[in-house]
C-alpha cells in the first residue's frame, strides 16, 4: 500500500536497460518513424511523369508527360532535384544510389517502420527512368529541361508550357561523373531487386555494366560492344575519359571523375563479386582522403562501402579501412584531427545552399560504419584516441536530432515534422494554390502572384529537409531565400538510412 506504482515511462526505461538499450523517455526525442515516413513522402513530391494511384501527395498531378519528345525518346519519369522543375542526371542518380544503400543495409529497420516497400517504390521510380535514358547505343540521356528558362517561371511542372530540351552524352561529348553515376545506381539497385524481382534486378546489372561505356569510350564499338570483358571497358574508361559540363552552373562536378568511376566499380563489384571490378579497386583505381560525401564528392562512401570487406578478412581493401578511418577522424568532433567547420551549437557546416546535405551524409556514413565498427569489434584510431561504435552512432544522431529540432532556433527543419517547422519552402508546386493551378500567368507575373508572398505555402511539401541554417545557426523561413529554404531529394535521400537506423534504440556498451 505504501508503495507508488511504477508508470508506464519508467517500465519502458527499466526495460530498456535490462535489455542494453538506451531510450529516451523525455527531453528531446523524436519520432524517428514518423520522419522516415515523411522523408519518403517528400520524394514522392518530387516525382515527374504519370503518378500511380496510391501517390500520396494529394496536390501533386501527373506532369511532363512529352518529355523526350523532342529527341523521339520516351523520357517520362524520373525526379525534380529541387524546387524547380528540371531533371538533372548527376544528382538524380546519387539519390537513387543511396536511398539503394540505405535499403541494403537498413532493410530489416525499414521493414520494422513498415517504409520498405515504400523506398523499393522510390528506388524504381529513379530505376525505371534511367533504363529509358540509357536504351539507346551508346548514348545516356542526362537531362531534361532547359535550366535558364525554368528559373524564369515560377510554375506548377502540371501546367508548364515552355519546350523542355534533351540533353546526351555519348562517344563524341562524353560525360564520365553522370555516365558512372548512374552505373552505381543501377548497380546498388539490382541489390535490393534480386530478391523480390530477380528478372528486373538482372536487367538493371546489366545495364549498370554497359553505362560507364557510353560517357568514356571514344574508339569504334563494333569492336568493343558486348565482346569484350568489364575489365577492358573500364580500361577504356581510363584512357578516354572526359566531363560533362551541361549542367553547370547547377551541377559542376569540381571534384572531377575519378571518384564516380571507382563508386560505380564499387557497386559492381558488391553485386557480382566479379573480379574484374575487384582488379579494378585494388589496382588501378585513383584513391583520395577526404572530409565529406555528397552527389560530387564520392571516395568517402566508396571507402565506408569497401571497408566491410576488409573486416571480413580481405585485405586487399585495407586501404579503404583506412582512409573511412581518416574520413571518419576529421569529421568526429572529438577526435585531434577533427577539422570540418560546424556551428556554434554543432551542425556541420561546409558551405551555404542545401548545407544539410552534408549533415545528413555524415549521418548516414557515421551509422553505416558505426554498426561495422560494433558487428566486427573494431576502433577507429585517431591520434592518441580510439573510438568505438557508440561515439559515431551518437554523433550521427546528433545531426540528425539538431535538423529534427535540437538547435538553438528550437525549430524542425523537416517542413510537416516537429516543432516550428518551415512554411515557406522554395519549391514551385507546394507555393501555388490548387485553385489557381489553370490560371494564365505570364513568367513576370508569376513572381509577383506567388514566389514574392510573405505567407505560408498553400501545399506542404511534407517531409522535405531544407538547406537549413547559415554557420551561425540562424535560419530566414522566406521563399525568396533559397541558400535556406530550398529542399533537394539527395538530402532526403541521405536521411533515409539515417533515421531507419534511429527507428531502432541505440545500444550501450
Amino acid at each position: 500500500m505504501g508503495m507508488t506504482r511504477p508508470s508506464a515511462a519508467a517500465l519502458v526505461a527499466w526495460l530498456a536497460v535490462l535489455l542494453g538499450y538506451v531510450v529516451v523517455v523525455n527531453g528531446d526525442n523524436f519520432n524517428y518513424k514518423e520522419a522516415l515516413t515523411k522523408s519518403l513522402i517528400f520524394l514522392e513530391a518530387q516525382r515527374s511523369g504519370k503518378l500511380p494511384p496510391n501517390h500520396r501527395v494529394a496536390w501533386r498531378g501527373d506532369s511532363c508527360l512529352n518529355d523526350g519528345k523532342e529527341a523521339n525518346m520516351d523520357l517520362v519519369g524520373g525526379y525534380y532535384d529541387a524546387g524547380d522543375n528540371v531533371k538533372y542526371g548527376l544528382p538524380m542518380a546519387f539519390t537513387v544510389t543511396t536511398l539503394a544503400w540505405s535499403a541494403i543495409v537498413y532493410n530489416s529497420e525499414l521493414k520494422s517502420a513498415g517504409e520498405l516497400g515504400n523506398t523499393q517504390a522510390a528506388i524504381r521510380w529513379g530505376t525505371d527512368y534511367f533504363l529509358k535514358a540509357a536504351c539507346k547505343r551508346n548514348k545516356l540521356y542526362v537531362q531534361v529541361g532547359d535550366p535558364e528558362k525554368e528559373h524564369q517561371c515560377w510554375v506548377r511542372p502540371e501546367n508548364m508550357k515552355h519546350p523542355r530540351p534533351v540533353l546526351e552524352i555519348n562517344e563524341k561529348a562524353p560525360g564520365t561523373e553522370i555516365a558512372a553515376e548512374t552505373s552505381a545506381a543501377l548497380a546498388a539497385s539490382s541489390i535490393v531487386f534480386r530478391r523480390i524481382d530477380r528478372p528486373y534486378a538482372r536487367r538493371l546489372l546489366n545495364k549498370a555494366k554497359m553505362v560507364p561505356t557510353y560517357a568514356v569510350l571514344i574508339v569504334s564499338f563494333r569492336h568493343v560492344w558486348l565482346c569484350l570483358c568489364c575489365w577492358q571497358l573500364f580500361k577504356f574508361a581510363g584512357e578516354h575519359k572526359g566531363s560533362f559540363d551541361g549542367e553547370c552552373p547547377f551541377y559542376c562536378s569540381f571534384s572531377g571523375y575519378h571518384d564516380e568511376l571507382l563508386w560505380a566499380a564499387a557497386w559492381l563489384y558488391s553485386a557480382t563479386r566479379d573480379r574484374t571490378y575487384f582488379k579494378y579497386v585494388t589496382e588501378e583505381a585513383l584513391h583520395a582522403v577526404v572530409d565529406e560525401f555528397n552527389w560530387d564528392l564520392k571516395y568517402a562512401g566508396v571507402q565506408i562501402l569497401l571497408s566491410k570487406s576488409f573486416f571480413q578478412g580481405g585485405r586487399d581493401m585495407q586501404a579503404y579501412k583506412e582512409h573511412a578511418d581518416s574520413f571518419i577522424c576529421s569529421a568526429l568532433p572529438q577526435s585531434p584531427y577533427h577539422k570540418i567547420p560546424m556551428t556554434p551549437a554543432g551542425l556541420v557546416h561546409l558551405r551555404d545552399g542545401a548545407n544539410l546535405q552534408y549533415a545528413t551524409g555524415i549521418s548516414f556514413l557515421f551509422s553505416i560504419y558505426g554498426d561495422l565498427l560494433q558487428r566486427f569489434n573494431q576502433k577507429v584510431q585517431c591520434g592518441d584516441k580510439r573510438f568505438d561504435s557508440t561515439h559515431l552512432l551518437a554523433f550521427a544522431k546528433q545531426q540528425m536530432d539538431y535538423i529534427l529540432g535540437q538547435n538553438p532556433q528550437g525549430r524542425s527543419y523537416m517542413v510537416g515534422f516537429g516543432k516550428n517547422p518551415p512554411k515557406q519552402a522554395h519549391h514551385r508546386g507546394a507555393s501555388i494554390p490548387l485553385s489557381d493551378a489553370n490560371s494564365e500567368v505570364n513568367c513576370p507575373m508569376s513572381f509577383v502572384r506567388w514566389y514574392n508572398k510573405n505567407t505560408p505555402n498553400p501545399n506542404e511539401l511534407t517531409g522535405a529537409i531544407l538547406g537549413g541554417p547559415d554557420n551561425h545557426d540562424k535560419f530566414n523561413d522566406e521563399r525568396w531565400s533559397s541558400v535556406y529554404t530550398e529542399p533537394c531529394t539527395y538530402i532526403n535521400s541521405l536521411a533515409v538510412g539515417a533515421l531507419a537506423k534511429l527507428t531502432r534504440p541505440l545500444p550501450v556498451k
